[in-house]
């Protein structure tokens, strides 16, 4: 049971956390398309589609702690060190997700979607930055599941 566990919780994060990296990764480059250039029209639907990928796959997201905490209990792991700094790194890419990622798509949509309204540049930059921050979590997290120092499973 406990390799069936694994193998579905690295799905779930390869399948619904790429999806959210990829897409918010992509959304500022799209905002920063002005309504007036060459392709600007379909910068807002690129952006709606970005928007959207990255809020479904975000619910999606959830099974992969709901997974990683069941293949941990499995493997005998949820006192280790490496376990808990994943884990509050985890937390740490949610709340960067949910608490400044998905709004400032939601806003950022709402300025080019309004008529006359450019897409507003700090926005685009601070996006960026968030999603690379947001990013970074999850590689850290991706290198301590690999790696498991201290562990003593042999890996």
């Amino acid at each position: 049971m406990t390799k069936v566990l694994l193998i579905l919780h690295v799905l779930a994060a390869v399948l619904a956390v790429g999806p959210v990296a990829v897409a918010a990764s992509m959304f500022p480059a799209s905002l920063r398309a002005s309504p007036g250039s060459p392709g600007g029209a379909d910068a807002a639907a690129t952006l709606r589609i970005l928007h959207r990928i990255c809020r479904v796959y975000a619910g999606v997201g959830l099974a992969v702690p709901l997974l990683g905490f069941a293949t941990a209990s499995s493997l005998g792991v949820l006192g280790s060190p490496w376990l808990i700094v994943s884990i509050v790194l985890t937390a740490a890419a949610a709340v960067v997700l949910i608490v400044w990622i998905l709004p400032g798509q939601e806003t950022a949509l709402a300025a080019v979607e309004e008529p006359g309204a450019g897409p507003p540049r700090l926005t685009a930059g601070r996006l960026a930055m968030v999603t690379g921050v947001f990013n970074l979590l999850w590689a850290t997290v991706t290198v301590l599941m690999i790696v498991r120092p201290g562990s003593t499973t042999g890996a």
